[in-house]
């Protein structure tokens, strides 16, 4: 028998959710035609602010607006307490993975994760080993993929802790939502979300090393306006009210560092850096690199910045990684996991290899570093053809893979020209941490994949986005 796919309006397909039966009523009562019109205005309004996002291989333009879907995604309270309090554990182990990794690496003697797969992973950094990294916090700002399949189960896609992106479109979306639907949120107690940028500056701010002054200097990091999310560097930097500054905005003088202004070199104390860390620092890691600060690391080392989030986090963001978060969450925190993992095959392990081999046509194969719904393949959806060539690469490189079932992720109503109609859809939270605590924002950024019965929800590859509501008791 198959699953019915749930739906965050209707469950399995009975009677109207609680959280949405004001949205219904709404709905209800509204003619079709201010949907549609509500709509184009919201288009109008993206289009006005310059919202937009590169999307890679499309020979029609290099960048495109975001679409966004006026039809709200919304979250019972009890819902988003068991859901925020696993995102709290998650991102608290995954802290203390890292700085074990990079300190005593207690869990790799203990044999819970593998050596071979941090030594050998790409965004491992020995240049990180034995630093100790203000507050012990290496992830300031993750932004971890959620997905659902029932009225209970809320799944971790994947552990987003580099430079995750897409809280700018989260905050955009409340504000298009507050001119256009006024109404309608009057109608219901919807958590705010408009205080995730003071959030993020007060994060960074007390994760400041202590130069002495009154007022710690937190500058953004861009690569530059070429960029393909600088539209939120942007946005953020002029939220936070601070510089957003390049590479050559900076420089490193007896292992500090200075930005250049017209009034002449200011102290920097903390460093959001939306690059990667290939990128920081020529004298350390990429010496063709012309997007860092040459003697960065240094400072970095002395105690002089701070860097957010920090070089080698990448190494917990990793596919093969992620399958050990719940024995790493027992290991660190005593405590069994909130959210579940999706059940993963690791292609390196020779049981696993076979078994994904066999069932290509029912899996999702993904590349252990891949991102953006890139490297992967959606066994059930692809042809023949497709699964032959990936069935070769991964036969030629096991190591770089993992499986996991089709998940039926859940489906949210969205605005077609034929009316509503259901897409699947995930979530990404944002988790901030600094030594102010943790703070989670009431919503987060919901993705929806546009195309009729297609998992990919990624704005990259032409995915839409939703508002995110979390109601009050």
């Amino acid at each position: 028998m198959i699953r019915p796919v749930f739906d965050e309006m209707t469950g399995d397909g009975g009677s109207i959710r609680d959280a949405y039966r004001v949205l219904r009523s709404w709905l209800d009562s509204s003619p079709p035609q201010l949907l549609q019109h509500r709509s184009e205005e919201a288009e109008l309004f993206f289009r006005k602010v310059g919202i937009t996002f590169a999307v890679y291989g499309n020979a029609e333009a290099e960048e495109r607006l975001i679409p966004f879907d006026v039809i709200p995604r919304i979250f019972s309270s009890g819902e988003w307490s068991r859901l925020s309090r696993g995102l709290e554990q998650r991102v608290k182990a995954l802290n203390l993975f890292l700085s074990d990794l990079y300190g005593k690496r207690e869990i790799l003697r203990a044999g819970i994760v593998p050596q071979e797969l941090v030594f050998r992973n790409p965004y491992f950094r020995p240049q990180m080993n034995g630093l100790a990294v203000r507050g012990g916090i290496y992830v300031q700002v993750a932004g971890i993929d959620i997905v659902r399949v029932d009225d209970e189960d809320f799944y971790v896609l994947e552990d987003n802790l580099r430079t995750p992106s897409g809280v700018s479109y989260m905050l955009e979306n409340r504000e298009v939502m507050l001119r256009l639907f006024p109404d309608l949120m009057a109608m219901q107690r919807i958590r705010p979300i408009d205080n995730y940028v003071d959030e993020l500056f007060a994060a960074l701010k007390s994760i400041s090393p202590g130069s002495g002054a009154a007022e710690p200097r937190v500058v953004l990091l861009t690569p530059g306006p070429l960029n393909s999310a600088y539209y939120e560097h942007s946005f953020l930097a002029d939220r936070m009210g601070v510089e957003l500054v390049e590479g050559r905005d900076l420089f490193v003088r007896d292992e500090i560092v200075y930005m250049r202004t017209t009034e002449g070199p200011r102290r920097v104390d903390v460093i959001y850096s939306r690059i990667d860390d290939d990128y920081l620092d020529p004298l350390v890691f990429r010496p063709d690199s012309a997007l860092g600060v040459p003697g960065l690391i240094s400072a970095y080392r002395s105690g002089n910045v701070t860097i957010a989030n920090a070089p080698g986090t990448g190494v917990a963001d990793d596919k093969a990684i992620y399958s050990y978060v719940p024995d790493i969450i027992r290991f660190y925190l005593g405590e069994d996991p909130i959210l579940k993992n999706v059940p993963t095959w690791r292609c390196r392990e020779k049981e696993a290899l076979a078994y994904v081999l066999d069932n290509l046509h029912e899996l999702v194969v993904k590349e252990v570093n891949g991102s953006g719904g890139y490297g992967m393949l959606v066994g059930p959806h692809a042809t023949n053809d497709m699964r032959e060539r990936f069935r070769a690469q991964v036969l030629a490189a096991p190591d770089n893979y993992i499986a996991q079932p089709t998940l039926a992720l859940s489906t949210s109503p969205v605005l077609t020209k034929d009316g509503l109609s259901p897409r699947h859809v995930d979530l990404r939270p944002f988790v901030l941490t600094g030594l102010n605590g943790v703070r989670i924002v009431p919503g987060g950024l919901t993705r929806v994949a546009l195309t009729p019965g297609s998992l990919v929800v990624n704005s990259s590859q032409g995915g839409g986005t939703k508002d995110t509501w979390v109601l009050s008791e």
